[in-house]
């Protein structure tokens, strides 16, 4: 994983203002986990990486969110960091474009969240899943109005919904970004 991507993990976090004393907690942990250097950013650091994920918000206020396909669960958009992702918020933005099929996203470079979460991870290609963490640092991205969206192979199905009428069964830590993001809107 280059080392930039590690440095712009480090600063974010390092100058980020907490939504939340939860996303505070995290936000300190998550720069424990950074003390390992660059191979906290990568699957193969066992006791956790750093992922990036956004919530995409249309004009309207409403969500985009992904029944995720192995995990069964609707959430935001987003994973693994790579290794030509320059910074956090632009993994997060290549996630959720990819998964979304939406063009022209407009990402919001300050964090919304910080969740810590138990996920089942390869960490490389034919290995088994394992059991480690992700610590996610999750981003607000603009779509315009009707965008329209498409499943990719990583989620079952994608929607809009609106805040007060979400499905289920939501992933842990879902409805934590929802305020910040909308406080966030114009």
């Amino acid at each position: 994983m280059g080392e930039g991507l590690f440095e712009d993990a480090v600063a974010v976090l390092s100058n980020w203002s907490a939504t939340s004393d939860a996303a505070d907690l995290n936000r300190k942990r998550t720069l424990e986990l950074l003390g390992a250097g660059p191979a906290a950013m990568t699957r193969a650091h066992r006791a956790g990486h750093v992922t990036a994920s956004a919530l995409v918000v249309d004009p309207a206020g409403q969500l985009l969110l992904c029944l995720h396909g192995r995990m069964g669960k609707w959430m935001q958009l987003g994973g693994h960091c790579e290794a030509g992702d320059p910074t956090l918020a632009a993994a997060a933005l290549r996630e959720a474009t990819e998964e979304s099929g939406i063009r022209g996203l407009i990402l919001d470079r300050d964090p919304i969240d910080v969740d810590i979460h138990p996920v089942l991870c390869k960490a490389a290609e034919g290995e088994p899943a394992t059991p480690t963490q992700h610590f996610d640092v999750r981003f607000l991205l603009r779509s315009r109005a009707g965008a329209v969206e498409q499943v990719s192979d990583e989620s079952a199905a994608l929607g809009w919904f609106r805040p007060d009428d979400l499905p289920s069964p939501l992933a842990s830590g879902m409805r934590n970004q929802i305020a910040p993001a909308l406080s966030r809107l114009p």
